[in-house]
């Protein structure tokens, strides 16, 4: 059904070079939002719809763009995506909006999104272009999202906490009590806690890569 170049696109972008675990690419926003799932996902899916549309635009205009300044260019397509998903969120959703704060718009200077650009779109077809975007986007908001899911439950000890800042009051209900009547662990909502859930996915994934490898 799939060529072995799209396959190879979505293996990459997913697993062997996810951005999160691999290639550790957007440290600052993947260890400071990843406090619970809502946060992550909300994060990830930005990051991953904004990489996706630039890599397309890229690929598109690619022969058009001077090579001297393609690195401007590519920062401006960037900054012109992320200020709408910026302005969305924040007539929208902007209980979320401030929660996220500052790491919205520095999805502009998230390497992740210009190192695509660059190694990728700018070579390649659009259709191709978008793929490897959504995958390595959605490559890292997996790795979000499980991250989050684990400091979530060690620190609070429930899942989707704060989903009613995405969407809305009808959803406070929705927060699952994980371990009732927990206490919380504070430090795995700290910085710390970010650093040693990280630590531990690298590690449980290296640990997959060379048992599936032997």
């Amino acid at each position: 059904m799939f060529s072995q170049e799209t396959r190879d696109i979505i293996y990459n972008g997913l697993w062997k070079q996810n951005p999160g675990i691999i290639q550790l690419l957007g440290l600052c926003p993947l260890l400071a939002i990843s406090s619970n799932v809502v946060n992550a996902l909300s994060l990830g899916l930005a990051t991953t719809l904004v990489m996706a549309v630039a890599s397309g635009s890229v690929a598109l205009i690619r022969n058009v763009i001077p090579h001297e300044i393609r690195i401007p260019a590519f920062v401006l397509i960037i900054a012109a995506l992320v200020t709408v998903v910026e302005l969305v969120m924040h007539a929208w959703m902007h209980a979320l909006y401030i929660v996220l704060g500052v790491f919205i718009p520095l999805i502009t200077t998230n390497c992740i999104v210009l190192a695509r650009v660059e190694a990728f779109a700018s070579k390649r077809s659009t259709a191709h272009s978008v793929l490897d975007a959504s995958m390595m986007g959605l490559g890292l908001t997996g790795v979000l999202v499980v991250l989050g899911g684990m400091r979530e439950i060690v620190g609070k000890g429930t899942l989707f906490s704060g989903i009613d800042l995405a969407l809305g009051p009808m959803a406070t209900d929705w927060v699952i009590p994980v371990i009732p009547d927990y206490q919380g662990l504070l430090l795995a909502i700290l910085p710390p806690g970010a650093f040693i859930g990280l630590g531990l996915l690298i590690a449980l994934r290296n640990w997959m890569q060379e048992r599936g490898a032997g």
